[in-house]
């Protein structure tokens, strides 16, 4: 079956992605609740009894409070970088002994069929990171929360067939809006959050690296600073700008990651696969 991939929420009020191969089922975050988690696996028609792992970026709340009920629930194993596992015991601690794993960032390993690779990001948490997940000659990213792109980044996310990165906020509409100017401040940081353009024109740079991104999700836009119709439209009157087709044929899918709902799901066959 390849990969089959699926953001089930995006946003700063929850995020939790689904991947799955022929034998594994994983989820990377689990920032909603059990039960939201639940119903949106089986609106995909998944059974969450067959999920395998959580794997989680970094400690932030909408990214991790519901890792500890899923994982006690269905007895799985939640990875993450010891500094991520460090500043999220509360919510872990009643897992049990062996049940939390210490991911390096930049030390792939293997889980059941699948490769990951841990790599840094430029977000103010303990020690985030994002993942590469390689499958079959496949390779699907997941990098949300990055004030930046960069060197590791850029690096890991290139050549991904599918990708979910942060498209978050549109500068003008944060400059310009409520938030108290300390927050502001912290979100256009080099740790904060990746705006409309720079996601937009960091795309249109790595679009032709090793065979080019086949499958995009803009995620984690801001319900305040954003707007999912501008999201969508600056990044792709970037991407055309720079010569890079959008939801043509050979070109690149373009997709918004919804902030309440699942999302399209994507599948794509590994080398040697009919099509």
């Amino acid at each position: 079956m390849g990969i089959e991939f699926c953001p089930l929420a995006s946003g700063s009020s929850g995020n939790c992605a689904y991947l799955a191969t022929e034998n594994t089922r994983v989820l990377i975050d689990a920032g909603l609740s059990g039960v939201r988690i639940e119903t949106a696996l089986r609106a995909l028609g998944v059974d969450p009894q067959g999920l395998d792992a959580v794997f989680v970026t970094h400690e932030h709340s909408d990214h991790v409070s519901g890792a500890g009920i899923i994982a006690r629930r269905y007895g799985l194993p939640v990875f993450a970088t010891e500094g991520t596992l460090k500043a999220s015991r509360r919510l872990l601690e009643r897992l049990k002994r062996g049940q939390t794993v210490s991911v390096i960032s930049g030390s792939a390993f293997e889980f059941k069929d699948i490769v990951v690779r841990p790599f840094t990001i430029p977000h103010d948490a303990g020690e985030p990171v994002g993942y590469n997940f390689f499958h079959g000659g496949l390779k699907v990213t997941v990098a949300t929360d990055m004030g930046h792109i960069s060197d590791e980044g850029r690096e890991s996310i290139s050549g991904s067939d599918v990708l979910l990165i942060e498209s978050n906020h549109d500068m003008d509409m944060l400059r310009n809006g409520t938030y108290p100017y300390v927050l502001k401040r912290r979100i256009l940081g080099d740790k904060g959050h990746l705006s409309n353009v720079s996601c937009g024109v960091f795309l249109s740079e790595i679009a032709s690296v090793a065979g080019g991104l086949r499958h995009v999700y803009l995620g984690h836009l801001s319900e305040e600073n954003n707007d999912p119709y501008l999201a969508y439209e600056t990044v792709r009157t970037i991407l055309e700008a720079n010569g890079v087709p959008v939801n043509e044929s050979g070109g690149m899918s373009l997709y918004l990651a919804d902030r309440h709902a699942v999302s399209k799901a994507v599948r794509i066959l590994s080398e040697g696969e009919g099509q």
